[in-house]
């Protein structure tokens, strides 16, 4: 084996292929068809290779035997130390008349390699300051929430108004025809919710229990039954009652009711409350802040990445979100149109977010590898541990999968995370 350097983010391996080692690509190039081959005389499944290459010439098998001496080739490749390979084989040399059974031949493949990454400041970075006080407005605002989780719907005399609870018969009509799914009776509907179409619940307000009204409103361009989009309607709607919400009292009675563990007072309440917004505040401060620094730290270093570094980041992007789609047994692009995303719009936000990725991976590489970070066994088992509690997993089977470079390399990234925003200057 023998490489040499194209470029700084390019490498050229060449290869010898020995008659042994061809020989046991041929056999496994079979190997992989040998139970559909159908020849006269003899059984499926059950033609020998010597049969097959009478019949069909040993060439027959040459672009599989291939793609598995290559495959060989690469995982030799993978194991040189001088760089990181990132990418498969490309622009695969070899000279189809030079393939031999009992000669060596050559076979050549570029790939792509981790760029060297060119740290600038990042130690003392500077950047805006992120607030996690908890104010006793948030805290106020967070109790009428409760409250108005906790309010009951009492009847009301009088107009209705936003916010109030109509319940109310109505049928829709176009061109003076009922449509079909546009009639209800005693529905239930919070005016204001924008549960229905606009200009529906606007159309409401100021009747009274009692009364009927004519609504007129125009559907939505994408509606999503195409006879109605962008046509206009009459709701013929019936008022039947109205009810309006009954906040619950603050008092300690009331915050008995909510079960809280060690909470029995409105004060009690509000110091908990405010505990809860605290830290999870705090946990938010500190994302943004991580976020802010790590921009800042990339934004200060040089790197040029090979594009496939990208493109590969960008596929693994797009297969999650595929993934995610199958859990709701949806195909990409439906998933993605539910999203409120246009295909187009997705790619876009795909590439963005795969780049970012990829640059902050290569920049925070760096420097922990420049600042040297050190995995204590401890930190290892711990993290051996987190895995194991994770996936549910003993640690001896999470070990079939991973080995301690992966774990140490992990840690050693949260490690240099971490340095980067210990060390940052908030102004």
């Amino acid at each position: 084996m023998k490489f040499e350097h194209i470029n700084k983010n390019q490498v050229k391996f060449t290869f010898t292929v020995t008659p042994h080692e061809f020989e046991h690509a041929l056999e496994h190039a079979f190997a992989h068809i040998k139970d559909d081959v159908e020849i006269k005389g003899f059984r499926k499944g059950k033609v020998t290779q010597k049969v097959y290459e009478q019949k069909f010439g040993e060439t027959a098998l040459y672009p599989e035997a291939l793609n598995h001496a290559i495959g060989h080739k690469y995982n030799d490749a993978l194991l040189v130390k001088d760089f990181t390979i990132v990418s498969d084989p490309m622009n695969i040399d070899l000279d189809f008349d030079k393939i031999s059974r009992t000669e060596d031949f050559e076979i050549s493949f570029e790939v792509a390699i981790k760029p060297e990454v060119e740290l600038g400041l990042y130690k003392g970075v500077e950047v805006a300051k992120v607030d996690s006080e908890v104010t006793d407005a948030e805290v106020d605002q967070n109790i009428e929430g409760l409250l108005a989780q906790n309010a009951v719907l009492e009847p009301k005399e009088g107009a209705l108004e936003n916010g109030d609870t109509a319940i109310f018969d109505f049928e829709g009509f176009q061109d003076g025809v009922a449509f079909e799914g546009g009639k209800a009776e005693n529905f239930t509907l919070e005016i204001g919710s924008g549960q229905f179409i606009p200009g529906f619940e606007e159309g409401m307000l100021g009747l009274k229990a009692g009364e009927s009204r004519d609504v007129n409103v125009t559907f939505p361009e994408q509606y999503q039954a195409e006879n109605l989009a962008g046509k206009p309607a009459v709701f013929k709607v019936l008022l039947h009652e109205i009810k309006s919400k009954k906040l619950a009292e603050l008092n300690d009675e009331w915050v008995q009711s909510l079960n809280r563990e060690g909470v029995s007072t409105v004060a009690e309440l509000k110091e908990s409350i405010k505990a809860d917004l605290t830290l999870n505040k705090e946990q938010q401060a500190k994302r943004q802040l991580t976020d802010l620094v790590i921009a800042e730290v990339v934004k200060n270093a040089k790197v040029d990445v090979p594009q496939v570094m990208f493109d590969t980041e960008i596929e693994n992007f797009t297969k999650n979100v595929e993934a995610q789609a199958k859990q709701y047994q949806l195909d990409l692009d439906t998933f993605i149109q539910l999203s409120g995303l246009t295909k187009e719009a997705f790619n876009i936000q795909a590439k963005e977010q795969s780049e970012k990725r990829v640059l902050q991976s290569l920049v925070i590489e760096a420097i922990a590898k420049k600042e040297n970070f050190e995995t204590t066994p401890e930190e290892l088992n711990a993290r051996y541990e987190e895995l194991a509690n994770h996936y549910k997993m003993d640690v001896a089977e999470i070990k079939k999968y991973i080995n301690d470079e992966l774990v140490v390399n992990d840690i050693s990234f949260e490690k240099a995370v971490n340095f980067l925003v210990e060390n940052a200057i908030q102004k």
